[in-house]
């Protein structure tokens, strides 16, 4: 691995750089939240050759929502349903403006 492949991870939101121990500290919260929101299947560590959790940034982001959530009495099954369906909207909202963008998108607004 060279140099910049290293400094490429370190853009990568996607990349799983941090340990449970560390991202819970980052979060201010502890390793049974990251756990609970894991089964939770709201976000999916992955994990180390030794089996260890692995977090990304993008994870932690999602994390912190669901913190914020909780934090403010929000029970965390039902924090962490807000958290995915918010995901959801987001990715709707994405793909709807891309089609909005295309030429099919335009050419079916032409027609209409």
């Amino acid at each position: 691995m060279t140099a910049d492949d290293s400094f490429g991870r370190l853009n990568d939101d996607d990349y799983p750089a941090y340990t449970m121990g560390r991202a819970a500290e980052m979060l201010g919260t502890t390793p049974a939240f990251l756990r609970a929101i894991g089964e939770a299947r709201v976000i999916t560590p992955l994990r180390s050759e030794g089996g260890h959790r692995r977090y990304s940034r993008y994870q932690l982001k999602i994390a912190a929502r669901v913190r914020e959530l909780v934090d403010r009495g929000t029970p965390v099954e039902a924090a962490c349903r807000i958290v995915i369906l918010e995901d959801q909207l987001d990715e709707a909202q994405r793909i709807n403006e891309q089609l909005r963008g295309s030429p099919t998108a335009s050419r079916r607004k032409a027609d209409a």
